[in-house]
């Protein structure tokens, strides 16, 4: 069985993310053993979105665009409003969800980081949540919306808003530690 300590996990982001869908899951899988890597569109660091104002940044080890499936056991999206809204129309975001889904990693989306998701085409038939305002996207796309703290379906997991973050992270490392998931092609 795969152990949390063992695991190395993708964090996408770009500007917008956030605060704390960001560094709680990051710092989090990270005291938990786990390494955990952020890629942003262009290599950089990220600024996020706190309350009403911009927040701080999040550094960045490597460009989304050089991300290989192989070497990560999951992938974690943030949400706020601005992040997956950017993240949704970039070729190459939606192109790595897809991949990791289709290869049964385990693919984690908090807040209105479904988005990415749903325009990836991974939804149909799954159990998912999401924040409530991007309910009706993510059934439109094909998916039974839940209200609960997460959702998880054949290793895609799911929560709603940044009170659900401590169920969001607990439901990653278990799905991690299940291991390699089979699920239908994107």
């Amino acid at each position: 069985m795969p152990n949390i300590q063992d695991a190395k996990i993708l964090i996408i982001t770009t500007h917008g993310f956030e605060q704390s869908e960001l560094e709680f899951p990051r710092d989090q899988l990270r005291a938990k053993g786990a390494e955990v890597q952020v890629a942003t569109l262009d290599g950089k660091a990220a600024k996020g979105w706190e309350g009403s104002d911009w927040g701080r940044e999040a550094e960045a080890d490597l460009k989304i665009a050089d991300a290989k499936i192989a070497d990560y056991d999951a992938l974690v999206i943030p949400g706020g409003q601005i992040n997956p809204d950017l993240l949704r129309v970039e070729k190459d975001v939606v192109s790595l969800v897809k991949d990791f889904v289709t290869s049964g990693k385990i693919v984690a989306a908090v807040c209105h980081a479904p988005w990415v998701l749903v325009e990836a085409g991974v939804v149909k038939d799954r159990e998912m949540t999401s924040y409530h305002s991007i309910r009706t996207d993510v059934e439109n796309a094909g998916a039974r919306w839940v209200d609960q703290s997460v959702a998880v379906s054949n290793g895609i997991v799911t929560s709603r808003n940044p009170d659900d973050l401590k169920d969001f992270v607990a439901k990653i490392v278990e799905e991690i530690e299940e291991g390699k998931h089979d699920r239908d092609a994107a």
